[in-house]
């Protein structure tokens, strides 16, 4: 019999129809009452297995994890907590779960403990929750941009070039560690490696990007980008997605806008279509801050911070407006903050963004013109020769979500950067080509995905939001 998914099943309500689903058992409860859900809602549907239907051989296997298909007809349920529920006339046992070693049994389970299992931790409420709002924010930004007309371009993982000029790179080789070949002054000879020179997994895929957009106008990038940063933080990760759109002909207030326009999409889109998960997160929030101070806790529920997203424009200032408020700023004057800001040129930390979002503005906030010092050689010189045409979205909670600039166009100012900064202008000739042949002001900037998506669901660490993540020391499946 034709299988149906159970989040159809539940809104279709066709009582009295025979119907199969397949899934895996969350509890078996009084030897008759199965509950299954097979990941395509969080909400599990009842099967009744009548006591003198099935043979006790069968029900020694209904287990909790156990995989299971069941026949029977659909009718109206007695029970509380569901409409509708199976009377089973028929069940397969497709893979069994001995409850003396299957980890994931009817308790509360700690995050710490889903991250040892994390190739079982989907099964869970709050992982099946997380995961489907996240393929939800993914499909919502190929949507977007597919709307505006975008050309979607798959960038390289494997890169000769560091795009952030931070050298934090995993190298790639296939070079012998043991018995590497090497040049006259010992040095290896990356002559003899695969591609015959260094090459590195790519930390953005923004200057691929630009090529696209110096001849489609609008394109985007959605890819994994590393960073061999030794960063054990709930913020950090050594592989994560990215979102990076580029725009032509663009400016500033261009880049913002879209940045904003496509924020406000991906949220829109999660609170239309992942009701259920994102319900189950705001009650699994509200609990876990029960235990927290009053003065902690958050003074929005999920769904109400998501919505007061969508309802007032992002405020907007200058990197050097905001160094005046956190200069002036309780928490400064005090030495509240880690980081004290003294003076205009700081790199301004997570603590001091948050103090902008959540205390100062209370609202997402976009930093405008920064110190062309503490950026990126490839931002856009400001005429005040100081400062970088870029901006910075922070959102409460997490800080900077989305970081990008005006890219500078001008050959000879790019040059002069690319060589203050020890870039090697040979190697990256191909990019300097954009500027000498039908160069063009142009835009763009980067999304930290994973961030989004801690946003949209209120976990904690950017480790339950991907889902095998790679940290310093970790590097399972």
């Amino acid at each position: 019999m034709e299988r149906t998914k159970i989040k159809t099943l539940l809104s279709s309500g066709e009582i009295g129809k025979s119907v199969c689903v397949k899934g895996w058992v969350r509890s078996f409860r009084n030897n008759q009452f199965i509950a299954i859900n097979d990941g395509s809602t969080i909400k599990t549907i009842q099967a009744v297995a009548g006591l003198d239907d099935f043979e006790e051989t069968l029900r020694r296997k209904i287990n909790v994890g156990a995989a299971i298909g069941v026949i029977g007809q659909l009718v109206e349920s007695k029970g509380r907590g569901q409409s509708v529920e199976i009377h089973a006339t028929e069940i397969t046992i497709y893979g069994e779960a001995d409850p003396e070693k299957y980890p994931l049994q009817p308790k509360k389970h700690s995050m710490e403990f889903l991250r040892e299992i994390s190739h079982l931790r989907f099964r869970t409420n709050t992982f099946g929750a997380v995961f489907r709002i996240r393929h939800a924010a993914a499909f919502a930004i190929h949507k977007f941009f597919n709307d505006q007309g975008f050309l979607y371009l798959h960038s390289p993982i494997i890169t000769g070039s560091d795009a952030e000029g931070a050298g934090e790179m995993f190298r790639v080789t296939t070079i012998d560690p043991s018995n590497p070949p090497r040049k006259e002054d010992g040095s290896i000879d990356y002559r003899k490696d695969f591609f015959a020179k260094e090459t590195n997994l790519t930390v953005s895929g923004q200057l691929e990007a630009e090529l696209g957009a110096l001849a489609f106008s609008d394109v985007y990038t959605f890819g994994p980008t590393f960073r061999a940063e030794n960063s054990n933080t709930s913020r950090h990760l050594a592989e994560f997605w990215m979102v990076e759109p580029e725009i032509a002909f663009a400016g500033l207030k261009e880049n913002m806008d879209l940045a904003e326009e496509m924020l406000k999409f991906i949220i829109d889109y999660v609170i239309q279509n992942c009701e259920e998960d994102l319900e189950f997160l705001e009650k699994r929030l509200l609990d876990e801050e029960k235990s927290k101070p009053q003065a902690d806790r958050s003074s929005m529920t999920l769904r109400e911070k998501l919505q007061f997203c969508l309802d007032h424009d992002f405020v907007r200032l200058t990197y050097t407006e905001a160094i005046q408020i956190l200069k002036n700023s309780k928490p400064n004057k005090k030495k509240k903050f880690q980081f004290i800001i003294d003076e205009w040129g700081a790199d301004l930390q997570s603590e001091h963004e948050r103090y902008l979002v959540e205390k100062h503005f209370k609202k997402p906030v976009i930093l405008t013109d920064y110190p062309a010092s503490i950026k990126a050689f490839y931002m856009r010189l400001n005429e005040d020769e100081k400062t970088v045409a870029a901006m910075d979205i922070l959102f409460p909670g997490i800080g900077e979500i989305v970081g990008g600039s005006v890219r500078e166009e001008r050959y000879e100012v790019l040059k002069s950067k690319m060589e203050a900064n020890d870039i090697p202008v040979e190697e990256m000739n191909w990019y300097l080509d954009t500027r000498r042949f039908g160069t063009c002001p142009h835009a763009g900037y980067g999304l930290g995905f994973s961030r989004m998506i801690l946003f949209l669901t209120g976990m904690g660490n950017i480790r339950d939001v991907i889902p095998f993540p790679r940290t310093p020391g970790n590097a399972g499946f």
